[in-house]
């Protein structure tokens, strides 16, 4: 069967690939996982390595800043997740052959402001111009953070009882991507108003200053887990960290923070905002009687937060509560942001 586009789903994963990674080390404290952010290397003297990779992005309707920005802020979002700030990176380009010498100078000088802006050294990579490259997806990135084993955080560590808190809101990098590569259709069918809005919350996709306003100094005596909103959008990745920390999930689906903007452009390419890509957003699980503590530390910081359910215990499941209805949550293997954006490229949606 042919996949569809979009990440693998986790059947495929596995199938194919979990069970074959190479020769086992003892010091991989956490390899590659359904719903965890990062791997886990323990180092010598009580330290850690976190890593993570995401592929770069180089998407002509955003432009090379913004092409840029994603390359670097989709990798360090899910080293954020650890309750700290990414250190290093490694960045391998395979670049369209007719890509210029001036926009390559332009992209690399983003890329190097926006690592430089959080704290990233730039250690090494590969770079080369490939004939028929022609997708917007430009290569890899490894970013890497070292601390001490016991104060890094991971979507394995949520407890049951935790308070499952969600920053931001839904689909914010969906509806600004859509927004910026669709923007006569967004401004005819939702006005020029929410299609400025959609486009200005581009740049609310890093979680860098959520994860680490929120963990602030205590680390895992109050947080204890967090998880990056990606591909399933925010109740894909609530569904992620009840898998990926063994347990099951209450979550209310008339608490789930979507703005107007959001709904509306979501409502043009027929969405729904709590399952389509959603960078941007962090889940943060806590202690239930920290919830608010934590929430006023973010919304005084100028990030929103809401309380949207709790972790419970493996057997209960993982349900959605709606409208006083309670059901097992849908996890969708594929996005349906992916065939919404082709569908509107295919019709010639400007």
């Amino acid at each position: 069967m042919e996949e569809q586009p979009g990440k693998i789903a986790h059947p495929f994963f596995k199938q194919f690939v979990q069970h074959k990674c190479g020769k086992k080390r003892q010091e991989i404290r956490i390899g590659p996982q359904f719903g965890v952010d990062v791997s886990v290397i323990d180092l010598p003297n009580g330290q850690a390595m976190a890593m993570a990779s995401d592929p770069l992005s180089l998407i002509p309707t955003l432009g090379l800043r913004e092409s840029a920005y994603l390359s670097v802020h989709l990798v360090a979002n899910d080293i954020a997740t650890t309750g700290f700030p990414p250190m290093y990176g490694q960045f391998v380009l395979n670049l369209p052959s007719q890509f210029s010498q001036k926009d390559f100078q332009k992209y690399w000088d983003y890329i190097h402001q926006f690592c430089s802006e959080i704290g990233i050294a730039i250690t090494g990579g590969h770079t080369g111009f490939i004939e028929g490259q022609n997708s917007t997806i430009a290569g890899g990135g490894t970013l890497i953070t070292l601390t001490e084993q016991n104060q890094l955080l991971t979507s394995k560590l949520a407890e049951p009882g935790n308070a499952i808190l969600v920053t931001k809101g839904c689909a914010i990098s969906s509806v600004a991507i859509l927004a910026k590569s669709f923007p006569q259709t967004v401004k005819n069918k939702t006005g020029t108003e929410h299609y400025h809005n959609a486009c200005e919350s581009f740049y609310d996709i890093s979680v860098l200053k959520d994860a680490l306003t929120a963990t602030g100094g205590e680390k895992q005596k109050e947080v204890t887990a967090m998880h990056d909103v990606t591909e399933g959008g925010v109740l894909g990745a609530i569904y992620e960290m009840a898998i990926a920390s063994d347990n099951g999930a209450i979550i209310y689906n008339d608490k789930l923070p979507i703005n107007e903007t959001q709904f509306r452009v979501c409502e043009v390419f027929s969405l729904l905002p709590s399952y389509c890509i959603g960078a941007g957003s962090m889940i943060i699980t806590c202690k239930k009687n920290v919830a608010s503590k934590i929430i006023t530390n973010l919304e005084g910081n100028n990030i929103s937060c809401t309380e949207v359910g709790e972790i419970t215990e493996k057997s209960n499941g993982i349900k959605l509560i709606e409208k006083d209805r309670e059901s097992d949550l849908i996890y969708y293997e594929k996005d349906p942001y992916w065939e919404a954006f082709f569908k509107a490229l295919k019709l010639g949606w400007k």
